[in-house]
């Protein structure tokens, strides 16, 4: 459906769940799109009706990731996102979680990966007071866009 604004998320997420579809959010920096991502991005949305994603901005994808990153601008990660059959939106956001944005959609599922810890999920209290789940997808081991960078950096 496309990159959203947080106004146009927040109006469509609430039509959604009006019109009772399942809201699954998931959110991160995807900047190197690889195995990992599209195995828990597939799961993810196996978990509803509706997969929005947050994607963290270039500025706060830096800021979590290094001063050399991200390596794909904001606008072609959230594309290269929505080129995925299972992926219904985007949304990008500046913070460094994407709690607030979290907050103001309030989506029936949250999910994150395997190398998160449930109580340290950005959202989690949010999302469970209105009722919805937090869920922590399996890690599938060996796929980071870290680990693809540093190894191209040794093959440089």
């Amino acid at each position: 459906m496309g990159l959203w604004t947080k106004i146009k998320a927040i109006k469509i997420i609430e039509q959604l769940k009006a019109d009772g579809k399942r809201v699954v959010f998931t959110n991160g920096c995807f900047d190197i799109i690889h195995m990992g991502h599209t195995t828990y991005l597939k799961a993810a949305r196996n978990l509803g009706d509706f997969l929005i994603i947050g994607l963290n901005s270039d500025k706060s994808a830096k800021q979590l990731k290094g001063p050399e990153r991200p390596i794909n601008p904001e606008k072609k990660r959230g594309e290269a996102l929505l080129a995925l059959d299972y992926v219904d939106a985007v949304v990008i956001f500046s913070e460094e979680t994407p709690l607030k944005l979290i907050s103001k959609l309030r989506p029936h599922v949250l999910v994150k990966g395997g190398d998160y810890n449930k109580n340290e999920i950005a959202g989690k209290e949010e999302v469970e007071a209105s009722g919805g789940q937090v869920i922590v997808l399996p890690f599938l081991a060996g796929y980071s866009t870290t680990k693809i960078l540093e190894k191209m950096r040794k093959k440089a």
